[in-house]
């Protein structure tokens, strides 16, 4: 059996400090051995990341994610890069998550500083592959994030 973990005002205060040092904007503290079936993480997001529009093609890569401290905003996306739906998902909030089906284009934006998710999905990790980062939208570190980031942003002001 191994260790138990809690999800306490301790790991939240670590994972905004170090999503806020990180070039990235974000911190991941993985509850999962990297072989288990089923990945569980608490995400640690500052407003200045960019999580560009994304799917996951696996039948078996559905996701959740539910907002443990904060607000961000996620946006579905249909296949040429129109938003279809759009909502924000706040921790204590009428909406504090998302279950999102495999194959749906979706992207978030953190609308408050310090956030904190919780992110589910099946396991093993594998990297973003071929055709699932949307061909609209710039690429982490290509010319033109800014600009996509700030109206990803927009759509929630």
């Amino acid at each position: 059996m191994t260790r138990s973990s809690f999800l306490d005002q301790a790991l939240f205060d670590e994972l905004a400090e170090k999503a806020a040092a990180s070039p990235r904007g974000r911190q991941h503290h993985n509850f999962h051995g990297m072989d288990e079936p089923c990945h569980r993480m608490a995400v640690g997001l500052q407003p200045s990341t960019y999580i560009p529009p994304h799917r996951h093609l696996s039948a078996d890569k559905a996701e959740t994610l539910l907002v443990l401290k904060g607000r961000l905003g996620v946006l579905i996306f249909d296949e040429a890069g129109a938003v279809v739906d759009k909502r924000i998902l706040q921790a204590g909030g009428d909406c504090l998550g998302v279950d999102l089906p495999a194959g749906v284009y979706h992207g978030l934006v953190v609308l408050e500083a310090d956030s904190l998710m919780f992110e589910c999905k099946a396991g093993p990790y594998r990297p973003v592959g071929e055709g699932e980062l949307a061909h609209w939208a710039p690429r982490e570190g290509e010319a033109g994030v800014a600009q996509y980031h700030a109206w990803m942003r927009a759509q929630f002001d």
